[in-house]
């Protein structure tokens, strides 16, 4: 590995794969469905369906796009459950020493979330794992949409961070999302299964995917230059 900028970069995203949320999220999710009269539905069918844009996962079980009122009643039930049951999910398993290692090796990382950037930073900093990144980021402005430009603006702060670049970082995510973001701004990814995603949906974003967190941290430091 050479010196400098050019290590790898990682990128980590923080709901369903930093932080172990999944079930928090399927009831939240069932919150929502509720308020439209659509049936719970169950984790293997919330990682068979999951997709982005959020309204257009709620379309797959209602048969039609929820309306602009639907839409934002179900984000805000979606978004106060949510908030109750995440106090009690913890990090994903061996997190703490993967994000203690990549730092004490010289290496950088940042997080970058779909979750309310004003919620999450207290959040992270609660955990105890803020000082391992170099940014902390969330989502500013409406939520359900894409990373994409997200990640644009990611990568824009981070180049006043040490030159960090695009090319030489890789985006650990668990949906299929992270690797489009990922693509968009020239970047590598690998997929967690342990998310928001079936395996065979994941596999469908044509990069490598990973059963556990400590393989996708491996196989990253495999594209260090």
């Amino acid at each position: 590995m050479t010196s400098g900028t050019t290590r790898t970069h990682l990128v980590w995203d923080w709901n369903g794969t930093l932080l172990d949320d999944t079930h928090a999220v399927i009831q939240a999710t069932n919150a929502a469905f509720a308020e439209v009269e659509l049936a719970p539905i169950t984790l293997e069918q919330y990682r068979e369906m999951y997709t982005i844009p959020i309204p257009r996962f709620y379309e797959r079980f209602l048969g039609r796009l929820p309306t602009e009122a639907e839409w934002e009643r179900m984000d805000g039930i979606f978004h106060r459950y949510y908030a109750e049951q995440r106090v009690g999910c913890g990090l994903t398993p061996g997190v703490e020493e993967l994000l203690h290692q990549w730092q004490r090796a010289g290496r950088s990382q940042s997080l970058l979330s779909m979750y309310g950037h004003e919620q999450l930073v207290p959040v992270v900093r609660g955990y105890g794992i803020e000082p391992r990144f170099v940014r902390v980021e969330g989502r500013t402005g409406p939520s359900g949409g894409s990373k994409a430009l997200h990640m644009e603006r990611h990568f824009e702060a981070l180049a006043g961070v040490g030159g960090i670049a695009p090319e030489n970082a890789v985006v650990i995510g668990d949906a299929l999302d992270d690797a489009v973001a990922a693509a968009h701004v020239g970047a590598r990814a690998v997929l967690y299964t342990g998310g928001s995603h079936s395996r065979s949906s994941l596999e469908g974003a044509g990069v490598p995917v990973v059963d556990s967190l400590g393989e996708a941290v491996a196989l990253a430091e495999t594209f260090s230059a």
